[in-house]
């Protein structure tokens, strides 16, 4: 009769991983779950928006103006040009999504760069960008978004950047914090004790101990990002026709509201959709990655 395998610390490590243990909590986490689930039907949607929209999002039809849904070729109606709704939608959720992507990606290197310079010098680094960044935080999204599309002129392009030069103040504020907890512990004093530079220390010891906060706070960046780009559009300020947005789809609708109240209540229910999903993964992202959360 052979004998057991000794215990070994080996035998732990196969046993137990963090990676494991991380994805098992998070489906486990309902609000994680349904916020991820609605973002990726969403992504896969304006991935493939060429093959699932049956009608060109610009194709106009006179002859079937303002057509209820399921009429017969048109799931969601038409619009006053006779615009398949169903296909502007399909369309729409990739302008929506593209801007929350790029705008949270800048921010996110902005917002990581300028957070971790000023929690990690301190002194008056840190003095000077803490007062910047509070100073950025405090202007309201819209109206600095509202002044400089109203000068640089209507698009995409200007909606993009006009959102990310607020929006990256949120993750520098998060950052600076989580840095300036960080730096005087063990493992960073040590690390300064073996010559390692700054910026050594910073992308083994500092990032990695970060990514969740700022995980969450990239969630909900993508809501507003959203939020701000569809009322850009709404204002006429954001895409141009005939690009699809959900916001310049929603101001469409409001002029015949009366008439035809499919053109604004779809556009919204998108809208609404996206944004809860975002907030729906964001709550479940702080659950799940924050330790005192696990009991």
């Amino acid at each position: 009769m052979s004998e057991p395998a000794p215990w070994t610390d080996s035998s732990v490590a196969t046993a137990y991983s963090p990676w494991r243990d991380l994805l098992r909590r998070f489906t486990s986490n309902t609000s994680a779950m349904v916020g991820f689930v609605i973002i990726l039907v969403l992504a896969l949607v304006a991935i493939f928006a060429p093959w699932i929209a049956p009608h060109g999002y610009a194709e106009q039809d006179l002859m079937v103006s303002l057509e209820r849904p399921l009429s017969e070729g048109y799931l969601l109606g038409t619009d006053t040009f006779g615009r398949d709704v169903f296909s502007r939608l399909v369309w729409g959720a990739r302008v929506s999504l593209e801007v929350g992507a790029i705008v949270t990606c800048v921010s996110l290197l902005i917002g990581i760069t300028v957070g971790c310079l000023a929690g990690f010098h301190g002194g008056r680094v840190d003095l000077l960008l803490a007062n910047f960044i509070n100073l950025v935080y405090g202007f309201p999204l819209i109206l600095v978004a509202l002044l400089f599309v109203t000068v640089s002129g209507p698009g995409l392009g200007g909606a993009m950047v006009a959102t990310g030069l607020v929006t990256w103040s949120g993750f520098a504020r998060i950052v600076r914090g989580e840095v300036i907890a960080l730096r005087q512990r063990e493992f960073v004093i040590a690390a300064r004790a073996l010559g390692r530079g700054n910026a050594w220390i910073i992308m083994r010891h500092i990032l990695p101990n970060i990514i969740g906060p700022v995980l969450v706070i990239a969630s909900f960046t993508m809501a507003v990002a959203v939020i701000i780009e569809t009322s850009l559009s709404f204002l006429g300020l954001g895409a141009q026709p005939p690009t699809p947005s959900w916001g310049s789809m929603l101001s469409e609708g409001r002029a015949v509201i009366y008439r035809a109240w499919w053109l604004a209540t779809f556009p919204g229910i998108a809208i609404a959709v996206l944004v809860l999903g975002f907030n729906l993964l964001g709550d479940g992202l702080r659950d799940v990655l924050d330790p005192r959360m696990r009991h």
